[in-house]
């Protein structure tokens, strides 16, 4: 039976194996989610974190640009009155806000045909519309890591846009490579979701959300 890991194991994982994500803290408490945000620097987002909580969003478990220590506390406690006997052990992972105007998708997918596959595509507001996803077998190396990028027919997006900066390609090839490093370390693993992947304005990619699920 496939186990999901929390956000915050999936995030210790992928970024141990190379992919970007952000310093976070996970609290089982309201004052301990003060102290973190003082410790990170406001604004920051707070969410509702467990093994069992796979869609956070629908359940409203998420709040963004939380910007002192009074919102955090205060969403930290509604946060934690949320939870459900059936969420099992949970805690309010907090982490800084991060703002871009584009967000890809990545992840892997374990293919019946191909096996292991690395994804990437068009993510935020254009993901439905454009439906911009390509795909390559893992392990890949960086002239794969490249090619997948090319792969994308809005490729565009990924140069300057809206008065930020080009995506740093340098630092997207090495995410790639550490998702199929994660799947080369990883035997058991049947996806991983990295959604959404933001680009801040410095042109950096960065994992704000990402689930692992192991056979």
């Amino acid at each position: 039976m496939p186990r999901t890991l929390s956000e915050a194991e999936s995030k210790a994982r992928l970024g141990a194996a190379g992919v970007p994500v952000l310093s976070e803290r996970v609290v089982s408490s309201a004052d301990e989610a003060v102290a973190a945000g003082e410790t990170l620097g406001f604004p920051v987002v707070a969410k509702l974190c467990g093994d069992a909580i796979a869609h956070k969003t629908e359940r409203g478990l998420v709040r963004l640009g939380l910007a002192d220590a009074g919102a955090l506390r205060s969403a930290a406690t509604d946060l934690l009155a949320a939870a459900r006997p059936e969420d099992g052990e949970v805690g309010v992972l907090i982490a800084p806000m991060v703002h871009g105007s584009r967000e890809l998708i990545a992840g892997l997918h374990r293919d019946p045909q191909f096996g292991m596959t690395v994804m990437l595509g068009v993510g935020g507001i254009f993901a439905e519309a454009v439906g911009d996803v390509a795909f390559r077998r893992a392990p890949l190396d960086a002239v794969d890591a490249e090619e997948l990028i090319d792969d994308l027919a809005t490729s565009a997006l990924l140069g300057p846009f809206r008065g930020e900066a080009a995506v740093d390609r340098a630092a997207l090839v090495g995410l790639l490579l550490g998702l199929a490093a994660f799947a080369g370390a990883e035997p058991g693993v049947v996806s991983v979701d990295l959604n959404p992947l933001i680009i801040t304005p410095e042109g950096r990619p960065v994992a704000v959300d990402a689930l692992v699920e192991l056979a």
